[in-house]
């Protein structure tokens, strides 16, 4: 008999084992489910810094400092990067070294070539590639700090999607489920990861794994984690009253906490924003005014004097003006942003393209396509300059000048097979403005096609969220007097007429009256659902916590409807109170990007043009004297001076309206991307509306001025009688 159990026990044994064999390979603390729904809510620029992170480390493993070293754990465990902290180094390590190399290896190539002036370019690169490999190791640092800045800003609508649920159904698990199936990524994320932490046995209890990930939050957001432990302690009220009370101080104490920070934040913006201003905006374009004076002054090639202010102006500043600002942005405290309507319903994604129709087709074309035609077609005017003289077309004169203005190595017209420098004159500027130009409206139509209905859409369901906690109020009054809750959207959508909130909850009432619908089909239904013309995150869970609600009788309807539409009262106001205390700086920042950066660059263009101008006529008026007036005197005197304004010295105008112009384009797109998470924290249907508005704006307010400023300027310039 024994033997017989024992064969029984170890044939089940050994199906057990089969089975336990297809989890063997998973990491402790994931599950397939979570290891899918992390694939598809990190985007694919995290994922190649992953796959080249792991790479390099299977090569050569660096390890940082350990103070760096728990700094990147951390944030590695926070934004669920698939690395260790000895790959972010290793990576940094790589790229640097890559650099250097490429930076050696063109200093070798420049002796070799006898250009000894541009070892000094090759020596600067080597020290810019080994300063950037503190930057790039502290890369999760910085990814860390983006998961922080957009999780943050979903904790208030997190604490109000548990409260209103444990309202009427005290159950932690069910309302944590709730809410991350409410909230987008990457809150969602972690709320799930909160789960999967019990399923594979790293904690016993959802509380044990709760308190495990608030802790990480309790630096960085005490408030929320405050709020919860609130919600957790009210688990334990015997009293409903008192259960109540906790859940309502529970968002009480996160709204208040939100406030306070951003309080804070606010006075403390003024300062960084001013310093932003100054050193990454104004200083550096009135810069450019000197620039042609004092490169004609310093011996070497004009063409390496270009490079250097390209990568100065064009890539390094930005790129400094950038992480200024995302530091900024990672003090940030918690807000209270919109929805992400992309992410909430797949179905929108396509008005982010150009839809044409053909009858009963609809065909989707990505905007793509149309702004790089846009760019590509008015960006070949800008270049046209440099197209003319390579064909050997011949220059023409526009106010006193050549219209393009390629010089000899004396000042004079540059003529086919004569080594050329330039060009100089005031039609190439001109021309020249259409490369900044294309540029921008390439980015700007792109953004434009891309957010335009869902920027309306948003709109309309902004509309309809402010007016519905009245209607949530009225509607929980009705069915409170006793009232159907089927009656109760008719009577509701009769008071609410002509509005947004009156025709959704007509739609709901037809539904119902018409098609004989439950309220549920009424409103989530897949075809005529009400919910659907409507994206709101917010109204979805009001409706779905009004269906949970109904199954314990229509006072507990009453109550749980009447205190959401107390809780998003709360929260309109607390978010009317932040935007109140940001606008000074808001709309001094949007001043910035719209009216007062594009000036200060076109009268910088225009300035630059004139004395390049100037300059030109010297040169050629000294050579000229040098030539026709030798002297025994002049022999001697002229050479030094030729020197000093040696045309190929000169940086032309034309390059530096594009390097100003390239420099505006970029700088727009960073201070729009500040302005926008000063503002809306991640919001990013809002970051490119901006960014389709401004860059148009901007763009054709600098091609103005920069036209103007420079016709004005070039006529006072050929008007100047140097002498002889």
């Amino acid at each position: 008999m024994d033997q017989d159990i024992k064969k029984i026990l170890d044939k089940y044994q050994t199906k057990l084992n089969e089975n336990v064999k297809l989890v063997e390979d998973y990491q402790p603390g994931e599950t397939q489910d979570y290891r899918i729904f992390r694939e598809e809510a990190l985007s694919r620029t995290l994922t190649s810094y992953e796959y080249f992170c792991n790479a390099f480390e299977s090569i050569i493993k660096v390890k940082p400092k350990e103070k760096d070293y728990d700094d990147l754990k951390k944030s590695i465990e926070t934004s669920h990067l698939q690395i260790n902290p000895e790959g972010a180094a290793s990576f940094a390590f790589f790229i640097s070294s890559l650099l250097v190399l490429a930076s050696l290896g063109s200093g070798v190539y420049f002796f070799l070539a006898g250009k000894a002036e541009l070892l000094l370019f090759s020596m600067l690169l080597i020290l810019i590639s080994v300063l950037l490999m503190k930057p790039l190791t502290k890369i999760p640092n910085l990814i860390a700090a983006r998961w922080r800045l957009r999780a943050s800003n979903q904790m208030v609508l997190c604490i109000l999607y548990v409260v209103m649920y444990m309202r009427h159904t005290s159950n932690l698990e069910h309302a944590i489920k709730f809410a991350s199936d409410h909230i987008g990524t990457p809150l969602s994320l972690d709320l799930r990861k909160v789960f999967w932490d019990i399923e594979t046995g790293k904690f016993s209890t959802i509380k044990q794994s709760l308190d495990s990930y608030l802790e990480s939050w309790r630096d960085y957001n005490l408030e929320f984690v405050e709020a919860f432990h609130l919600i957790e302690g009210s688990l334990y009220e015997s009293s409903e009253d008192r259960r109540i009370t906790l859940l309502e101080k529970s968002l009480e104490v996160m709204l208040n906490g939100t406030y306070e920070k951003m309080l804070h934040y606010a006075h403390e913006l003024k300062e960084p924003i001013t310093i932003l201003h100054m050193l990454g905006v104004v200083l550096p374009i009135l810069g450019l005014v000197i620039l042609p004076l004092f490169g004609s002054l310093l011996q070497g090639s004009s063409f390496i004097k270009v490079i250097v202010l390209f990568l100065l102006y064009d890539v390094f500043l930005p790129i400094i003006v950038y992480f200024i600002g995302v530091n900024i942005l990672a003090k940030r405290p918690t807000g209270y942003s919109e929805t992400d309507l992309i992410s909430e319903n797949p179905e929108l994604n396509k008005y982010k393209n150009i839809l044409i129709r053909f009858g009963n087709r609809e065909i989707q074309l990505s905007p793509f396509f149309i702004s790089f035609l846009v760019f590509l077609i008015i960006s070949f005017i800008g270049v046209m300059p440099l197209f003319f003289n390579f064909l050997g077309i011949q220059d023409f004169p526009l106010l006193g000048l050549q219209f393009f203005d390629f010089k000899n190595d004396i000042g004079g017209i540059c003529k086919v097979n004569e080594p050329c420098y330039g060009p100089f004159g005031v039609g190439a500027v001109i021309l020249g403005l259409f490369f900044p130009l294309g540029i921008a409206l390439g980015f700007s139509i792109y953004y434009k096609f891309r957010t335009r209905k869902l920027i309306n859409l948003r709109n309309e369901t902004k509309k309809l969220e402010l007016e519905f906690a009245g209607s949530l109020f009225q509607l929980g009054n009705r069915i409170g007097d006793g009232v159907p809750v089927e009656v109760g959207f008719g009577d509701v959508a009769s008071n609410m007429s002509g509005t947004p909130t009156g025709d959704f909850f007509a739609r709901v009432s037809t539904n119902i009256q018409k098609l004989g619908m439950s309220v549920k089909e009424a409103i989530f239904n897949k075809r005529t659902g009400a919910i659907w013309d409507y994206p709101s995150s917010l109204i979805e869970s009001s409706m779905k916590v009004l269906l949970e609600s109904s199954r314990k009788g229509p006072i507990v309807v009453s109550k749980a409807l009447i205190s959401i539409s107390t809780y998003i009262d709360k929260i309109h106001q607390v978010n009317e109170r932040l935007k109140d205390l940001l606008s000074e700086v808001i709309s001094s920042m949007k001043s910035q990007i719209s009216f007062l950066t594009p000036i200060i660059a076109g009268i910088v263009v225009g300035i630059s043009t004139m004395i390049v101008t100037i300059l030109g006529k010297l040169t050629s008026q000294l050579s000229q004297a040098g030539i026709e007036q030798a002297t025994p005197e002049t022999s001697k005197q002229l050479p030094a001076l030729l020197q000093l304004f040696e045309i190929k010295n000169i940086i032309p105008s034309y390059y530096l309206q594009l390097i100003v112009g390239l420099y505006l384009v970029e700088i727009v797109i960073v201070l729009t991307i500040l302005v926008n998470g000063i503002e809306n924290g991640a919001d990013n249907l809002a970051k490119e509306n901006s960014l389709g508005k401004n860059l148009y704006r901007s763009s054709f307010l600098y091609i103005l001025v920069s036209f103007f400023v420079t016709l004005i300027f070039t006529l006072l310039a050929s008007n100047i009688n140097l002498g002889t």
